[in-house]
């Protein structure tokens, strides 16, 4: 008899555990969407600071959410670029993530390819798994060439392990073709691309 009590308790506590581990997935799920940021926010926000909404940047943050879920921040900024072969892309934005927090951030970065012209743009970067404002500061390697443009406004996406940063960029100029480059998020204006 006290061998079954010993396993009858073993069994107990197995099940409580399981019970209990049960009960704190539900609050983590709570969590995460508490610490990111809804698509009708996310439009919302994106409207008020291009100061218009358009059919086409509604589909860009549809497009978004579906390939990667919710963000946990963005960055709103603003940003200038030229190519002739080889480009230079140079900007600046507030970082804020939906956990709290803001902080200024800047980036530039070269690319090579068959890319002509020169814009200047709003941008609006959705920033997916960023543990902190701190880890932004790194390099993030994309492609341009991989745009999706809908209505006046485009997306591209950039990596990092498991942090996603995905600018949408809605501004005047012209500049066509493909490129592959990276972006360097900097706690300082640097000139030097590299």
């Amino acid at each position: 008899m006290p061998r079954q009590m010993h396993i009858m308790t073993k069994l107990g506590h197995a099940a409580l555990a399981v019970l209990l581990g049960c009960g704190l997935a539900g609050p983590v799920h709570a969590a995460d969407s508490e610490d990111t940021y809804d698509q009708d926010s996310i439009i919302k926000d994106a409207s008020e600071f291009f100061g218009q909404s358009s059919e086409g940047l509604a589909k860009i943050v549809e497009k978004a959410f579906k390939e990667h879920g919710r963000p946990n921040g963005y960055v709103k900024g603003e940003e200038a670029s030229g190519a002739i072969g080889v480009g230079l892309r140079y900007g600046d934005g507030v970082l804020k993530l939906k956990s709290g927090g803001s902080r200024k951030v800047y980036w530039t970065g070269p690319s090579v390819g068959f890319d002509f012209g020169g814009n200047a743009s709003k941008v609006f970067v959705l920033v997916y798994h960023l543990p902190s404002s701190g880890k932004i500061f790194q390099r993030f390697p994309g492609v341009d060439g991989s745009f999706y443009f809908v209505g006046g406004a485009g997306i591209n996406y950039q990596q990092r392990g498991k942090i996603i940063l995905a600018p949408i960029r809605l501004g005047v100029g012209l500049r066509e073709g493909a490129s592959i480059g990276y972006m360097h998020y900097t706690r300082k204006k640097t000139w030097n691309p590299f």
